[in-house]
């Protein structure tokens, strides 16, 4: 695993011990990024259930000014701590141990809200659609913020009030990639 662009191309991440996490593969991370592309630089990034931060370490290689990466494991926070470091990526980046499928009242306290949302939960627990309901409840988006969600063929997006729509949809053999742009 590798940042595939910007400034730290070519640069190796650590992904966290064990099967509990599914890294993103970098033919996936490069095809989001290709989409995203004029939509990264001076951004405000929140990488939800990050794993190894791999996908809010490649936007902050491409120019977002900052990122908040979540995720519930130690193991994947003691990868994305050590990312971070061995990347000089520390002034710009935040990581907090939170439950997201319980809520996402960790974010409140941010002064501004992020442009950029990245979502990977594990899949086959049904997280995709509690996230979302929690990341629209704690007021952490931006007017017209992305948000970029890998997840399941098997776990559609269903997205219930019209602050939230699907813009674009990319399948990856059995994983889907779901651009849904926030209307607040």
């Amino acid at each position: 695993m590798r940042v595939i662009s910007g400034s730290l191309k070519g640069r190796r991440l650590i992904a966290p011990a064990g099967m509990a996490t599914r890294p993103t593969a970098d033919r996936i991370k490069e095809s989001v990024f290709n989409i995203l592309a004029g939509r990264i630089v001076n951004q405000r990034v929140l990488d939800l259930f990050a794993g190894s931060g791999a996908l809010g370490i490649e936007a902050l290689s491409r120019g977002a000014v900052s990122a908040v990466f979540v995720d519930h494991a130690k193991p994947a926070l003691a990868a994305i701590r050590c990312n971070i470091q061995k990347l000089g990526l520390d002034e710009r980046s935040r990581v907090i141990h939170w439950n997201i499928l319980k809520n996402l009242n960790c974010l409140r306290p941010q002064q501004q809200a992020f442009d950029l949302v990245f979502m990977d939960p594990p899949y086959g627990i049904n997280a995709v659609a509690p996230a979302l309901a929690a990341l629209a409840f704690c007021g952490a988006m931006a007017r017209h913020t992305h948000i970029v969600i890998e997840h399941s063929t098997r776990e559609p997006i269903t997205l219930r009030d019209g602050s939230l729509t699907l813009v674009d949809q990319r399948r990856f053999g059995k994983t889907l990639v779901s651009f849904v742009d926030a209307m607040l």
